[in-house]
């Protein structure tokens, strides 16, 4: 399916490039080649295939969620900057 020279310039235009009478032509016969490979995977029938969202078999790349002990209040607070009461001191955020 070859694309006119108008047609490009349209899609340029919309893509907000400007392009040379040379990349014009050259972009000219990549797009119409890109757009015949299509035509061709339109004559595949399809009807037997299932959708799918991926040729690979689904697993999860996550580890497993364990629950472990956290910090403990000592060692959590042990480098804050500035500490009260057991808790983060910061500055105020509102006067």
């Amino acid at each position: 399916m070859p694309l006119s020279i108008n047609e490009v310039e349209h899609i340029a235009n919309l893509a907000r490039l400007e392009l040379t009478d040379e990349e014009i032509a050259r972009y000219r016969e990549q797009l119409s080649a890109i757009l015949d490979y299509f035509a061709q995977l339109r004559e595949l029938d399809t009807v037997d295939i299932p959708p799918t969202s991926s040729v690979l078999p689904p697993r999860s790349a996550l580890r497993e969620d364990v629950p472990q002990p956290g910090l403990s209040l000592e060692d959590l607070l042990r480098n804050a900057p500035d500490v009260e009461a057991g808790q983060f001191r910061v500055p105020p955020v509102l006067e």
